[in-house]
């Protein structure tokens, strides 16, 4: 049945508010119900961005975007695909971490998210039903909250971050923002501000871990395949533990991806190689020293680790080349309490004259000499001024990415970094850094921001329906993004900007659909990935529906 009248008004994915015709308000039964004067779609964005200027905090700005895109998801995204690189900090990280921390406090529109509770399992199915309102669904984020960027547990709180994904993929990729759904497990949680809030939203007891956590995972799994076919589901923000094994279920079985392993290993994975294409060398020669070694940082090993395979090491001969460095210092296989995704990848103590006492970075730093250093610890300031001139007395052009976030979590600062290594620092960061400038040189300063690749990786993959992700099109993703920065330029970034966000997403889209119709793992009829991808980009503009 049409929607007519306030309904229409009242629908995001329908309203054109006073860019409506009269043609439409008449169809549509609006007439009287909006001001008389038309306006086009760019005389409203005119207006929208004054009013967005006007916003004294990130915080009020991002609360006032928020409320256009309830309103109206036509203008928000044309909007925000005209200030990408303003706007992202905004709608995503590190202001979203905010309204994370506030979800409950500031709650005003479910935006289109389905709340699954852990306590009512019967009401799942009609849940999705409900939130997807007869919308084709084609891509879901689904969070359960636990580790929501660097400030940990935050329940049902976390939906705010499947949403912002999935801004991220329609601005950056084209996906249609109507074929998308945010949902949360709310399975609990551990956080004890929460649990004593009388506001908190979400389910008032500690989380609910076990079988009993992976049979409702399970039951959701299996009801999206059966509601929504031909999906991508997109894993966020899980425990890392819960996170490595859902990914391993899954991940030869259906469509998936999860991008605080797959997603930051590729952006990172993007960036040494776009510091080898400066330095010249090889990455089977890299000796790669992990800080951190939670979901975040094993998953960049893993994809780093798959890269030297693909480059002709065998598996023994690759792992050799990474160390990892925890709480506990480095990483042995009698350190207690390994994960999983650790376990491959920690060395024995037998190759160390001193293994007893690498229980810091700097001794490790020391010990190793490593070619590339990388933090995911949350540990501000951890790579200090002794620890990096260190590492840069031994390789000629250190590969160092602190890459914790928000700000105030990050393990150094891109100027120190190169004044610390007159200049031989090839570095990105987490968080946006403006260019430095040291002797006579701008060094731009990349940023490994997952929305590089993750928005292009899912496109790339929907439009040729691929049965799953598979390991050569997460490669072709990240070697995709070469090629766009001139690497022969003094102070050449590692990564491509991120302004330019909407063009290499579609590189990255090309190239993994093109990839997955050459290993035919496509379900879609092309042999040509490029048209697969055009045919389904959505652009903002208004349509009579």
């Amino acid at each position: 049945m049409e929607k007519t009248g306030q309904d229409r008004l009242n629908d995001p994915f329908l309203n054109h508010g006073t860019a409506f015709t009269e043609e439409q308000r008449k169809q549509y039964h609006l007439e009287g119900m909006l001001p008389p004067q038309e306006q086009s779609l760019e005389s409203q964005v005119r207006e929208v961005y004054l009013q967005y200027q006007e916003e004294s905090t990130n915080l009020e700005k991002r609360i006032f975007l928020m409320t256009i895109f309830n309103t109206n998801r036509v203008l928000f995204f044309k909007i925000f695909s005209e200030h990408v690189t303003e706007f992202m900090p905004i709608v995503y990280d590190p202001t979203i971490a905010e309204t994370i921390e506030n979800y409950s406090h500031l709650f005003v529109n479910p935006q289109n998210a389905a709340f699954l509770s852990i306590d009512k399992p019967d009401q799942m199915e009609a849940s999705l039903k409900n939130a997807a309102d007869g919308r084709d669904i084609k891509l879901i984020v689904v969070t359960d909250g636990e580790e929501i960027l660097g400030i940990g547990d935050w329940g049902t709180q976390g939906v705010d971050i499947s949403v912002g994904k999935l801004m991220v993929y329609t601005a950056a990729a084209g996906v249609d923002p109507a074929c998308v759904l945010p949902v949360v497990l709310d399975v609990g949680t551990n956080n004890e501000k929460l649990l004593k809030d009388d506001l908190y939203l979400g389910n008032k007891h500690s989380r609910v871990n076990g079988d009993k956590y992976y049979q409702f995972v399970d039951q959701f799994v299996q009801c999206v395949e059966k509601l929504f076919p031909g999906l991508y589901l997109h894993f966020e923000d899980f425990g890392r533990d819960n996170a490595d094994n859902i990914l391993k279920k899954y991940r030869d079985h259906i469509l998936t991806f999860n991008d605080d392993i797959q997603g930051t290993g590729i952006i990172v994975l993007a960036g040494i190689l776009g510091a080898l294409k400066i330095s010249g060398q090889k990455l089977t020669e890299q000796k790669y020293v992990c800080f951190g070694a939670g979901t975040a940082g094993t998953g960049i090993v893993e994809q780093v680790y798959s890269e030297m395979l693909q480059a002709g090491l065998k598996p023994e001969e690759a792992r050799q080349h990474f160390y990892l460095v925890d709480k506990q210092g480095l990483l042995f296989d009698d350190t207690p309490d390994l994960t999983p995704a650790q376990k491959p990848f920690v060395r024995k103590r037998s190759e160390f004259a001193n293994a007893d006492q690498l229980k810091d970075l700097k001794s490790v730093v020391q010990a190793v000499h490593p070619d590339i250093l990388v933090g995911t610890s949350t540990r501000s300031g951890a790579f200090t001024q002794d620890i990096v001139t260190e590492m840069a007395e031994h390789t000629e052009r250190p590969i160092i990415f602190p890459l914790s976030n928000p700000t105030q979590l990050a393990e150094a600062k891109a100027q120190d970094l190169i004044e610390w290594t007159k200049g031989k620092a090839l570095v990105a960061t987490g968080i946006p850094a403006d260019p430095v400038d040291y002797q006579g040189v701008k060094y731009e300063i990349g940023q490994a921001n997952n929305a590089l690749v993750y928005p292009g990786l899912g496109l790339g993959a929907l439009a040729v329906n691929a049965k799953v992700l598979s390991d050569e099109m997460i490669s072709v993703a990240a070697h995709s993004l070469g090629g766009i920065v001139d690497s022969t330029k003094p102070g050449a970034a590692v990564l491509p900007p991120v302004e330019k966000l909407n063009i290499f997403s579609q590189t990255v889209a090309h190239a993994v659909a093109n990839q997955a119709i050459k290993d035919h793992l496509n379900q879609n009829e092309y042999d040509d990935g490029k048209q697969a991808v055009e045919a389904l980009r959505w652009a903002p503009e208004y349509k009579n529906e």
